[in-house]
C-alpha cells in the first residue's frame, strides 16, 4: 500500500506493509537514527514527532501516518546540536545509543512546556531509559537546555 507523508519537510510517497511499523518503514529509508530496542514501546528509542507531537514509532503502524508530517533527529540539527552540546557538558552522554529518542522528547518538551518543574520533566521523560547514565546529568543538561528557574 502506498502512504504519503511529509518527512523533515519533504514530501514522499512509499510503499508499505499493512502490518509494517513506522520505525521500520523510517530505516528502510535511511532514517537510522530511529531506533529499536524493547519491541515493547517502554524505551523511547524510537520516539519521533507525528504533527509535532511525540510518538513511539515502533508501535505506530505506518499506514496511519497517511498525509501526516513526520520529523526525525535529522529534521532538526540545529535544536538537536544545541541540547547535545548541554548533554556533553554536564557529563550525561555516554555511549549514545538512547540519544536521538531521548532528545526529540526535550525538544518536544521544549515545545510544549514553560519553565517546568523538576517533577514535571521526570514525568514528561519516564519513558525514555537510559542503560549508562544515572539520569542525573541528563536531568542537569535538560534543566539547562529548558532554562529552568528553580525558586
Amino acid at each position: 500500500m502506498q502512504i504519503e507523508v511529509t518527512i523533515n519537510d519533504k514530501l514522499v510517497t512509499w510503499d508499505v506493509e499493512k502490518d509494517e511499523f513506522l520505525a521500520d518503514t523510517l530505516r528502510s529509508h535511511g532514517f537510522l537514527s530511529v531506533k529499536k530496542a524493547c519491541e515493547t514501546s517502554c524505551c523511547g528509542l524510537c520516539t519521533v514527532w507525528v504533527d509535532d507531537k511525540s510518538v513511539l514509532s515502533c508501535s505506530l503502524l505506518s499506514l496511519r501516518v497517511h498525509g501526516k508530517k513526520i520529523t526525525t533527529i535529522e529534521g532538526v540539527p540545529k535544536q538537536a546540536e544545541e541540547f547535545a552540546r548541554i548533554l556533553t557538558a554536564e557529563g550525561a552522554e555516554q555511549c549514545g545509543f538512547c540519544s536521538p529518542g531521548f532528545i526529540m522528547n526535550v525538544l518536544a518538551m521544549k515545545n510544549e512546556l514553560v519553565n517546568p518543574s523538576e517533577d514535571e520533566i521526570i514525568h514528561y521523560l519516564t519513558g525514555n531509559l537510559c542503560r549508562c547514565t544515572g539520569y542525573m546529568g541528563q536531568l542537569r543538561a535538560v534543566k539547562t537546555y529548558l532554562g529552568v528557574v528553580e525558586g
